[in-house]
């Protein structure tokens, strides 16, 4: 369970007294390893918190720049797919200058272009959760026990979501 410590212990201190949030999905849904940042957000929307909103980008997130500047959030959380060498189903702050855009996206933008514009012309915090698919797996999709590595992962993100104005619950 170390990934999901880092989670915690990278997340918690970017999203702490954010009252408006803003979660944007990004992925090609017809892509088992790419779609992990739709699938994530999804479940996240379904759980229906307060003062957070979801965004679905699929492959062209800089579409949701226009949303994301009427909502007028205090940080943005981007979900994408991405291979950090981890195991599958991990969840972890990822630095955007990182990731090629190459690797697994089929984005038309690079994404830390997406994510400086949202920053600058919306003055907000941004961070990019990569969620680590199984590239080896058939059909490229999780395991049973990856999803439920995921699932679990899935439920940190959660619970931080939900406490990040009262981070000491």
């Amino acid at each position: 369970m170390e990934h999901v410590d880092f989670l915690s212990d990278t997340l918690q201190p970017r999203i702490t007294n954010a009252r408006r949030l803003a979660i944007v999905g990004i992925g090609d849904e017809l892509i088992p390893p790419d779609r992990l940042g739709m699938d994530v957000a999804r479940v996240i929307e379904k759980r229906r918190m307060p003062d957070v909103k979801v965004f679905f980008a699929g492959t062209v997130p800089e579409s949701i720049t226009g949303p994301l500047r009427k909502y007028r959030p205090d940080h943005v959380l981007f979900l994408d797919a991405a291979d950090m060498a981890a195991r599958p189903g991990t969840i972890a702050v990822i630095d955007p200058g990182t990731i090629q855009a190459s690797l697994i996206s089929t984005h038309v933008l690079p994404l830390h272009v997406v994510m400086d514009y949202v920053s600058q012309e919306i003055g907000t915090g941004v961070t990019l959760l990569g969620i680590q698919p199984d590239l080896t797996g058939p059909a490229n999709d999780l395991s049973e026990e990856d999803r439920e590595y995921l699932d679990k992962n899935l439920q940190v993100l959660s619970d931080l979501l939900r406490n990040r104005c009262n981070p000491g619950n």
